[in-house]
């Protein structure tokens, strides 16, 4: 339940600390007083987005703080303690707190920590349900109405377990359609790299083959003019005669000269390699090949290399790996082939998975429409709808919510056949039938507070009491907090409290009992023109209601 609602610099409130009661809270004031302001305040800790023209005027920022108590084992508890935000000092506490700052930044606490809008909508879900005025005209939304049949009887894990295989499938499904478009379009690709790597293949080039074929034409083009150069070098070399006779003689000369020594050490060494080079120069002309038949051949393998570097505009050198890497990307497209068939059957199996779902929820909602719309009807009869009756109609749909949509129909008079809620009804009608639906929810929901802003609005009289005791009797395992202009309703409430505006056109929210309320009873009333009259009648009313002095705090 909503134990403690803080207000700071919201709207026209300078402060407000309200504590909330188990049952019925009525919240009542004159036209104008701020009773709105409260709904904002409780929306905005629930989740809603803020808006800077919700600062008091002067101030830097607005705060709103809700303490909620929690149930063990309720699934709001749960998320607490699993996004571990819990309270070791009060586990069973969730204290939501909103700042709106002038600079339009928002931020949001639970119990304390910092978190997101997200986090917040998901606590708060399952804490409290905000019915503002406009409710009657949602009501006649389908995406809404289908909603409210949903929350009153079917699981909430088989709802977001069908929305989360139905979101799952339409992404394999537009992931598939992108990759299959995208195949179809590389259909004229494939074909191409496969007629590029078949050219490719033909010539088998290898690694560093192309340098040494160009290196080895280099040489046999040459092969004329190398012979010559290399007969000449040869002959040279061998005619050494004078050279080894002036070793000879140097040889004979009787001296133990340093120089001398070094002179006849270098000139023996030159000699040798002078015959090294001989020696190499002869068997590099021996096995010289000036085959031009050989020729023919480097030169025409060199040709196929140019005209596949020109027709692929890539240097000779890298054709070899210019042909990995179109291997590598019709592999590529193979691989994209087969994860067409990857996702062909995850799409298939959260479609089947969507489908068994839908098939649980369809049945729950078929079963769980007919006891809605008996206990709706029930409401109705005892809201002044004599002789009303509620249905729901179903027909085929698929979407993430399921396999069919629903229609509330309505029927007002006997003597006319059901038809569609948003046509039949009239305004006060549609009021009527969205505080019938809203108990019927909220009965089976066991929601911890249920917030109505005016849910009596155009009912007075003995309808107004009939409604006030509904609400009542729904207080007794839902704490429900309702803003009525009906002194009938104000009457029956188990906590009163009244919002008005100081001298200074400040927003105060107090608890009324006794006297007190007597007196705001007698003023709904009868207005500004207080009486005994009124003050009697106004006792009366609370003494059948019930109510006694009315417990509250503040």
């Amino acid at each position: 339940m909503l134990k403690q609602l803080t207000i700071r610099d919201f709207a026209l409130v300078t402060a407000v600390d309200v504590a909330f009661d188990r049952g019925l809270t009525v919240v009542t004031g004159e036209s104008g007083a701020g009773k709105s302001i409260l709904m904002n305040a409780l929306a905005l800790v629930a989740g809603e987005r803020a808006r800077t023209d919700l600062i008091r005027p002067g101030a830097q920022r607005a705060e709103v703080t809700a303490e909620f108590d929690l149930d063990e084992g309720s699934a709001s508890l749960d998320a607490v303690k699993a996004a571990d935000l819990d309270d070791a000092d009060a586990p069973r506490r969730c204290l939501l707190r909103r700042i709106i700052g002038v600079d339009g930044r928002s931020r949001a606490f639970v119990n304390g920590v910092p978190v997101n809008l997200g986090m917040v909508r998901e606590l708060t879900d399952g804490l409290i349900d905000i019915h503002s005025q406009d409710e009657n005209q949602r009501l006649a939304r389908r995406d809404v109405q289908l909603s409210l049949l949903d929350a009153y009887g079917v699981h909430a894990a088989d709802r977001q377990g069908m929305a989360n295989a139905y979101r799952a499938a339409r992404r394999a499904e537009k992931a598939l359609a992108a990759l299959e478009a995208e195949l179809a379009n590389a259909d004229d690709r494939q074909a191409l790299l496969r007629y590029q790597l078949d050219e490719l293949r033909a010539l088998e080039p290898a690694p560093g083959e192309f340098e040494s074929l160009d290196a080895e034409f280099r040489r046999l083009s040459q092969a004329q003019d190398i012979q010559e150069t290399v007969r000449q070098a040869i002959d040279c070399l061998s005619d050494m005669a004078d050279a080894r006779r002036s070793q000879r003689q140097l040889s004979d000369i009787d001296d133990e000269h340093p120089k001398l020594a070094q002179a006849r050490d270098a000139l023996s060494s030159a000699l040798q390699l002078i015959d090294d080079a001989a020696h190499d120069l002869n068997g590099y002309a021996d096995a010289f090949d000036a085959d031009p038949a050989h020729l023919s051949q480097v030169t025409e393998r060199l040709d196929r290399f140019h005209d596949l570097s020109r027709k692929h505009r890539v240097a000779p050198e890298r054709l070899a790996q210019h042909a990995e890497g179109l291997a590598s990307e019709l592999e590529a497209q193979a691989t994209e082939r087969r994860n067409v068939e990857a996702l062909q059957e995850e799409a298939r199996r959260w479609n089947d998975e969507f489908q068994s779902v839908a098939g649980r929820v369809s049945s729950a909602r078929r079963e769980a429409a007919q006891a809605f719309a008996n206990e709706v009807s029930a409401h109705m009869q005892v809201l002044g709808m004599a002789g009303g009756a509620f249905s729901v109609a179903f027909e085929a749909a698929h979407s993430e919510r399921g396999l069919e949509a629903v229609e509330f129909q309505v029927t007002t008079n006997p003597k006319y056949p059901a038809g569609s809620l948003a046509r039949i009804a009239s305004g006060g009608e549609r009021a009527r039938l969205s505080l019938a639906v809203s108990v019927a929810a909220a009965q089976k929901m066991r929601l911890p507070c249920l917030v109505l802003d005016e849910a009596d609005v155009g009912v007075g009289g003995t309808t107004a009491d009939i409604v006030g005791r509904l609400l009542r009797d729904l207080g007794n395992h839902t704490q429900v907090i309702c803003v009525t202009h009906a002194p009938q309703v104000a009457a029956l409430g188990n906590s009163h409290l009244v919002v008005e505006k100081d001298a200074a056109q400040n927003v105060r929210l107090r608890c009324v009992t006794k006297d007190r309320r007597t007196e705001e009873v007698a003023r709904m009333l009868a207005g500004a023109d207080l009486t005994d009259k009124t003050r009697a009648y106004a006792r009366t009313l609370l003494e059948e209601a019930g109510s006694g002095p009315a417990a509250g705090r503040t």
